[in-house]
């Protein structure tokens, strides 16, 4: 990690500069794969299973009884670990749910709003090295809250031809069934456009690698919404003469082992911290099944000096990190200083693994500074929001004349015209 030591605040911003990112060279990659499922559909995505996941399969449902079957393989432990995390989620999302208050904004004139869920949402699970049930949580959970009528879920098949049975798993627990063995851009451009065999999608959800990344944002480009820009995973801890430095490097490693592109952060006002977590991230590599991803990451990352905890938090929301970390003492009063963030926790016993499971938070968050204006998935993701007015004749009556002169005054007279046939009306 590049150690920087008291940085001027004019070299912030260049500081928050992520590991640079062609998206050019992907996109020429993407394109023709997302050409070609629009024309071909179901006969491109076999083609495309066998060429990138070497994968021969005749189905590209999955069926009932192989979810029965994956579901069978499920170690109990993990089960229960999922169940516990489900509650949580459900419970969080749950609580996010409003009703529609009416307003009377003036006699006679009232004024509601309505959330109303997207009807036809499309998840996308990574399912390579990593694959990431979790996310199937994150996703479905408040899919089936906001009442989406269809949720289609897109992960790529193993070599047999099959999806992970945990992802299945959490998929069946969530009371998704449309389920489908697509990986990759093609799995984006599927969901879409749709095929014969897979359904149309208004919204994309989910992470994953270069190549997905490419294809949301060309689809997006294309009419089709997305949850959010995304990005390489990363962190930012704050911390303090009260930090523990091991529990500092194993939350950066947390993230390092993400992907060869994540960046971590460590952001310190003691100079003796920069040794001592150095030396603990040495230690704790040597035991990290995904040591060479971690090692690459922090490539990409920086230690930082600075002279107190205010000047920290403002770096922090320079960064506007994904995940922002803040173990030190008074970190609550601290969390109050904060304006950009993904998913902030607090205090030492706050690792940012409890809400990438099971605390109740949602995972899927801004990356690569857009939390600056973005926020994290949440139920309203699922959801969009209809306004409602009535109008009582003395409604328009008491606002209409505004109205009117408003209109004359735009030029638009046959907005003006509108109101004055009412007011004029007798009845």
């Amino acid at each position: 990690m590049q150690v920087i030591k008291y940085p001027s605040k004019e070299t912030w911003q260049q500081l928050s500069q992520r590991p640079s990112q062609s998206l050019e060279e992907i996109e020429k990659v993407v394109s023709p794969i997302l050409d070609d499922i629009k024309l071909r559909g179901d006969a491109a995505l076999f083609e495309y299973a066998e060429k990138f996941d070497k994968a021969r399969i005749s189905n590209l449902l999955v069926t009932e009884e192989e979810i029965t079957t994956a579901i069978a393989t499920v170690d109990v432990g993990l089960k229960n670990a999922i169940d516990i995390a489900y509650k949580n989620i459900l419970y969080f999302h749950q609580q996010q749910q409003t009703k529609a208050e009416i307003i009377e904004t003036s006699a006679g004139v009232f004024c509601w709003r309505k959330s109303l869920p997207i009807d036809k949402v499309g998840v996308y699970i990574p399912g390579g090295t990593a694959p990431l049930f979790s996310t199937v949580l994150m996703l479905a959970i408040p899919a089936k809250i906001a009442g989406c009528s269809e949720v289609v879920l897109c992960s790529p098949p193993n070599q047999d031809g099959k999806i992970n049975p945990v992802i299945l798993y959490a998929a069946n627990l969530c009371g998704v069934h449309k389920i489908f063995k697509v990986g990759g851009a093609q799995a984006i451009a599927a969901m879409a456009f749709g095929t014969p065999t897979i359904p149309q999608v208004y919204k994309i959800f989910g992470p994953g690698n270069q190549y997905v990344t490419a294809a949301k944002q060309l689809v997006n480009k294309s009419g089709t919404a997305i949850d959010m820009p995304a990005g390489p995973s990363e962190v930012l801890v704050i911390g303090d003469d009260e930090s523990r430095p091991d529990f500092i490097a194993a939350d950066l490693l947390a993230q390092a082992e993400h992907g060869i592109d994540s960046q971590v952060i460590f952001v310190t006002t003691e100079e003796m911290y920069l040794n001592l977590v150095h030396f603990a991230i040495d230690e704790q590599l040597k035991t990290l099944g995904r040591k060479s991803i971690a090692e690459k990451a922090l490539e990409n990352s920086k230690m930082i000096l600075l002279k107190n905890l205010d000047d920290a938090i403002a770096f922090s929301n320079v960064y506007a990190p994904e995940h922002l970390i803040l173990q030190t003492r008074n970190a609550e009063e601290l969390a109050n200083q904060v304006s950009n963030a993904g998913s902030v926790f607090i205090g030492h016993y706050t690792p940012e693994s409890v809400g990438d499971y099971a605390s109740g938070t949602n995972h899927t968050l801004p990356t690569n500074g857009f939390a600056k204006a973005y926020s994290g998935v949440s139920l309203d993701s699922f959801q969009k929001k209809i306004t409602f007015q009535k109008m009582e004749k003395a409604g328009l009556e008491n606002i209409g004349p505004a109205v009117e002169l408003m209109a004359e005054n735009e030029g638009l007279t046959a907005h003006k015209n509108a109101v004055t046939i009412r007011l004029k009306n007798e009845k």
